[in-house]
């Protein structure tokens, strides 16, 4: 079943009412689906920009920022599930830091449903910055989503650079693994986007990469934000010959577009020129 999805190169803001922000999402999605597209995917930390509701010595704390967006967690959950059901599409809203218990907090990834299911994925492997300066903590499983064009994955940013994950998501049925990324420098960009294309090299599926760009020099988390978004693909028969098939115009706030078809994995893991998928076993017992 071919599905139109929509990748977002989403410009970061400083809002001066929630009404701003819903007014926003509400623009991006609407467009997203105007142009036909059922599948959306926001960037990671996309949310941050919430950070500016709040007083300056709140958005300027890496800790107060995460503790004070809490207070408009249920709104935004609520704001993208009426999203989802009344434009019918599926939405990844990005990725939202969720206070999990006293003190902890997890990267999540929010997957909002036409029909108004909520799902989410946690980032698993976690930067330098998270770990060591903002103290977000990993996650511990790795899932994956039915939806009527077939099963889906997430792996946030810095995931997509580890093959296991995504190796684990694909043999659960994931054809198509979304990525919400935020990356502060060009080569951060290619590093998300290497591991991008690998994974969709190796798996034999589709990879689709969102980013967060423009500067937020108000914001100690998210103050510089570069990329761009991009939807690539096994490297063979009835595919691009670069394994990209779509892609933005780099730092520039669009949606990126691209029609894909899940069934086209299982047919190039059958019928493809090489079989990297079926043949990713053939690694074990191999001396290092």
């Amino acid at each position: 079943m071919n599905v139109k999805i929509a990748a977002a190169q989403y410009d970061i803001s400083f809002l001066d009412t929630w009404k701003n922000y819903q007014q926003k999402s509400e623009r991006w999605v609407k467009d997203a689906t105007e142009q036909g597209a059922k599948i959306l995917l926001f960037p990671e930390y996309n949310t941050m920009e919430l950070a500016s509701l709040f007083p300056e010595t709140v958005y300027s704390s890496l800790n107060l920022s995460l503790i004070e967006m809490q207070t408009v967690h249920e709104a935004f959950s609520h704001l993208f599930q009426d999203l989802a059901q009344e434009y019918q599409c599926v939405i990844q809203a990005g990725s939202f830091p969720v206070l999990i218990s006293d003190g902890v907090y997890h990267n999540r990834a929010y997957l909002f449903m036409p029909y108004g299911e909520t799902h989410f994925q946690d980032k698993m492997m976690m930067t330098r910055f998270e770990n060591e300066q903002w103290l977000i903590s990993a996650g511990d499983e790795l899932k994956t989503f039915d939806t009527e064009f077939g099963r889906i994955a997430i792996n946030i940013c810095y995931d997509c650079e580890f093959p296991l994950l995504a190796r684990k998501q694909v043999e659960m049925g994931a054809n198509l693994i979304l990525v919400p990324s935020c990356t502060d420098t060009v080569a951060g960009f290619h590093r998300v986007k290497i591991g991008c294309q690998a994974r969709a090299l190796e798996n034999q599926c589709y990879v689709v990469q969102a980013a967060l760009v423009g500067d937020a020099s108000w914001s100690p988390a998210v103050d510089v934000n570069v990329g761009a978004a991009g939807i690539y693909t096994p490297v063979d028969y009835g595919f691009p010959d670069n394994g990209i098939l779509s892609s933005g115009e780099f730092n520039k706030p669009q949606w990126v577009f691209a029609e894909i078809d899940l069934q086209n994995c299982e047919n190039v893991r059958a019928e493809g020129q090489v079989f990297n998928y079926r043949d990713w076993s053939r690694q074990t017992g191999i001396s290092t």
